[in-house]
């Protein structure tokens, strides 16, 4: 009972940090690390997300999970190229948004991370499936070959039975409309974990960035 309701507080006040940091100014796709058509590697996995993604309060962006996947793409020797483009703060309708300028580069493999400030926010499920569609639709739209991966997040309890039930619920609907691979809970193990949270107890330190990158990897090797 009380882990329960330590990790429904701590859900609660990772929404409301993600909500509160401001956007930073646009930059051009190849200041994101998003490779030219030069590149030398053959193939890119873009993150799309929020302060998880973006990796905020950590020292350096590489210790994100996203380089944490890049670490292990490498140590596999595989020919991939991590691109974050994690924007902290961010909603699916903000997502929604950019996601056509993001889509400037091909895209091979389409990781997406949004939801959880939309939680906080109260905003109808129904909403944020569509913004999250919309999004799915862009890069299929673009890229039809990518392969699609969805991160699923939570809200806490205290949302109320219905809505929480139905947050946790439309990731799986919509990784399964998509044929999407699905992480069912991106801060599994990591969520409630003092030890593997930064001062603010909300964001993963490089340590829990490490699990959450692992959470990832399990599912996001088995594609690629």
């Amino acid at each position: 009972m009380y882990k329960q309701k330590t990790i429904g507080l701590l859900l609660t006040a990772l929404l409301f940090a993600g909500c509160g940091q401001k956007k930073p100014a646009a930059v051009q796709p190849e200041a994101m690390g998003i490779p030219s058509a030069d590149s030398s590697f053959s193939k890119t996995i873009l993150f799309f997300g929020d302060s998880l993604t973006a990796g905020y309060g950590l020292d350096d962006p590489s210790e994100a999970f996203p380089g944490v996947v890049q670490n292990k793409i490498d140590s596999a020797k595989l020919p991939y190229k991590v691109v974050n483009a994690g924007v902290s703060g961010e909603t699916s309708a903000g997502g929604k948004g950019r996601i056509s300028w993001i889509l400037k580069r091909k895209v091979d493999v389409f990781v997406l991370e949004l939801g959880a400030n939309d939680g906080l926010r109260g905003i109808p499920i129904s909403e944020t499936t569509r913004n999250l569609q919309a999004i799915v639709d862009s890069v299929k739209t673009k890229y039809p070959k990518a392969k699609l991966v969805l991160l699923g997040m939570q809200v806490p309890p205290n949302m109320g039975p219905a809505y929480a039930n139905g947050f946790k619920n439309l990731f799986y609907a919509l990784a399964a409309k998509n044929n999407m691979a699905l992480v069912p809970f991106l801060l599994k193990g990591v969520g409630g974990v003092p030890s593997l949270n930064q001062g603010d107890g909300i964001h993963p330190t490089a340590e829990g960035a490490k699990i959450v990158g692992a959470n990832v990897w399990e599912v996001l090797k088995g594609i690629l």
